[in-house]
C-alpha cells in the first residue's frame, strides 16, 4: 500500500472537503488574498498567483472538479452577466480584456477549495496542513454545525452577487456582502454609518408620524423619495422583503447616503401631517 502525505488526504476525499469547506479564514493565515475591487472574488489568474503556480494548473483543476467548484461558487460569467461584472468590479490594472467573452470567477470559499485539490503548490499544501488541524480539533457536531452555516452563507452570498454588481448606488447590496463575508470569517462585521440602511417608514416614525397617518405618509414619501432617486441614479432603488402588519411587502429600501433625498422630499409631504415630537407637542 503506498504511504498517502496526510494533507493529500484532502485531494482523494470530498467529504473531508466539504467539512472543513467553511475555513476560508485560513488562506489569509498561509497567504494574503488578493481579490477583485468587490472584495467577494478572484480571477483564474489571481488563483494561480495566489498559489504561485501557472494559469494551467488551475484550469486543470477546474476542468476535473467542475461541478464541486460551482457548488463552492465557481461561476463562469458570459454575455450580460459578464459585461456588467466587468464595469462595476474591474479596472484595466486587473489584466482582463473587455473584449474577453467568457470569465470565471472565484469565491473564496471556491479558492478554498481549489487549495484541497490542487497538488503542485506548496501554499495549498499548506493551506490544507492548517485544514487538517481544524479538523482534528473540532468534534463531529461541531463539524456538522459548520458545514450547516457555510452553506446557509454561501447561499446568501450567491442571492445578493447581482445586487453587489448593481450600477449606480449598490452601497446596500455591498454592506449586506461585508456582513455575511464577515460572519463566515467568525469576525464581527463593521460598517460604515452611511451605509445604514432606511425604508420611509422607519424615515417616517423617527419624524413621529402619527400611526393614523402612517398609510397616507408612506404613500406620499414612497413615490416622492423614488422619484428623487430615479432621478440622482437613473434607476428605481432597490427592493428587500419586509414585515408590514405581519405580511412579507417588497419595500424600497436605501442608505443614509441618500438621506438628503428623504429630507427634501419631507420638505414637500410632511407639511400634510401633524407631528408628535418626543414631548408630545405638535410640531
Amino acid at each position: 500500500m503506498t504511504d498517502l502525505s496526510p494533507d493529500l488526504a484532502f485531494t482523494e476525499s470530498r467529504t473531508m472537503r466539504a467539512q472543513t469547506a467553511d475555513r476560508i479564514d485560513v488562506l489569509d493565515k498561509v497567504k494574503a488574498l488578493a481579490l477583485l475591487p468587490d472584495g467577494m472574488h478572484a480571477t483564474v489568474e489571481g488563483v494561480a498567483s495566489y498559489f504561485e503556480v501557472e494559469i494551467d494548473a488551475v484550469k486543470s483543476v477546474v476542468r476535473r472538479h467542475r461541478e464541486e467548484l460551482e457548488g463552492n461558487g465557481l461561476r463562469k460569467l458570459t454575455g450580460e452577466d459578464l459585461r456588467q461584472f466587468v464595469r462595476v468590479s474591474l479596472t484595466p490594472a486587473n489584466g482582463l480584456s473587455t473584449k474577453a467573452r467568457s470569465l470565471h470567477v472565484f469565491t473564496r470559499r471556491a479558492i478554498l477549495n481549489v487549495a484541497q485539490l490542487l497538488t503542485e503548490s506548496d501554499v495549498a499544501r499548506q493551506v490544507r496542513t492548517y485544514l487538517l488541524e481544524v479538523e482534528e480539533q473540532a468534534t463531529p457536531e461541531q463539524r456538522a454545525t459548520a458545514i450547516e452555516k457555510a452553506e446557509e452563507a454561501e447561499a446568501q452570498l450567491r442571492a445578493i452577487e447581482v445586487l453587489a454588481r448593481i450600477e449606480g448606488n449598490s452601497s446596500y447590496a455591498r454592506s449586506i456582502s461585508r456582513h455575511i463575508a464577515a460572519r463566515m470569517l467568525g469576525e464581527e462585521p463593521e460598517l460604515d454609518s452611511a451605509d445604514i440602511t432606511i425604508t420611509c417608514d422607519e424615515y417616517l416614525i423617527e419624524k413621529g408620524v402619527a400611526a393614523a397617518d402612517m398609510q397616507s405618509a408612506r404613500t406620499r414619501m414612497g413615490k416622492t423619495v423614488a422619484a428623487l432617486y430615479r432621478a440622482r441614479y437613473g434607476k428605481d432603488p432597490q427592493k428587500i422583503d419586509r414585515p408590514i402588519h405581519g405580511v412579507h411587502r417588497k419595500v424600497a429600501v436605501y442608505t443614509h447616503r441618500d438621506i438628503d433625498l428623504f429630507d427634501k422630499a419631507w420638505s414637500e409631504v410632511g407639511r400634510h401631517y401633524d407631528i408628535q415630537t418626543s414631548f408630545g407637542d405638535a410640531a
